[in-house]
């Protein structure tokens, strides 16, 4: 098994919804193209309810032992985004405040 293949999914938790999921994260990364398009045409659901059920699956330490190395990555690549929100969102320290 090289480093990029999953371990073996057996005695795991995860539905297989979830280790279609992470197996289109892994792949996805591979090619070229319009991701929407493709999460929609796969899963049938929108952008946003895949993402949500993304979220879900990369919090379950089922999900860590599929596949560690990918679920680091997405949770890395979702704190990061969540961190930049964050910091776009706050007020500058150096604005004065007014009433």
């Amino acid at each position: 098994m090289s480093e990029s293949e999953p371990a073996a999914h057996t005695g795991t938790s995860l539905s297989e919804r979830a280790i279609q999921i992470l197996d289109f994260e892994r792949e996805w990364t591979r090619h070229v193209g319009a991701k929407e398009e493709a999460i929609g045409s796969q899963f049938q659901v929108s952008s946003a309810r895949y993402y949500q059920m993304l979220n879900a699956v990369i919090d379950s330490p089922a999900a860590v032992k599929y596949d560690p190395m990918l679920v680091s990555r997405l949770r890395r690549t979702r704190d990061n985004r969540l961190h930049n929100r964050t910091v776009r969102a706050a007020p500058h320290h150096n604005e004065e405040l007014t009433d």
